[in-house]
């Protein structure tokens, strides 16, 4: 049983599909997450990556880590509901064999460092016990804008 659901993980994240990159979570403690992505030959990125050998873009594995990170961070922060969760960097990023459709990512975060507004996390993604991408992200916490406010020009 996934500890949260594609549903609970959308009461946290704000993405939305196709941009909501983690279908459950089935490990949660306090400084580390495990989150699997399910890769199906539907995803709109296949169309054009690439029509004859579809590959899920690196950019979108790092994506995929990153929001597994968000969950860890927003689930422990009581008003999450006004926060967003920014990936702020990238570093170390490896990738060791293409993802396929058909492939099930399982997202491993683990926390690095953590300051009041900043999360460092090392992951690593992998398919069948095999590392398909790592590398470690740093995501910032930050206000969401109020809903109303427009941007000055």
């Amino acid at each position: 049983m996934p500890i949260l659901d594609v549903n609970e993980i959308r009461q946290i994240l704000p993405h939305r599909y196709p941009f909501l990159l983690v279908d459950r979570i089935i490990e949660l403690e306090e400084q580390r997450i495990v989150g699997i992505k399910n890769v199906t030959v539907n995803e709109p990125f296949f169309n054009g990556h690439f029509p004859d050998f579809p590959v899920m873009p690196g950019v979108l594995i790092i994506e995929a880590m990153a929001q597994t990170a968000g969950v860890l961070v927003l689930k422990t922060i009581p008003d999450r509901a006004n926060k967003l969760v920014l990936l702020a960097s990238v570093d170390a990023a490896k990738f060791r064999r293409p993802v396929v459709p058909g492939d099930q990512l399982r997202i491993e975060m683990t926390v690095i460092k953590w300051k009041s507004t900043v999360a460092k996390m090392a992951g690593r993604a992998t398919v069948d016990g095999q590392v398909v991408a790592e590398a470690e992200v740093m995501c910032k916490i930050a206000d969401k804008p109020a809903e109303n406010s427009s941007q000055a020009e």
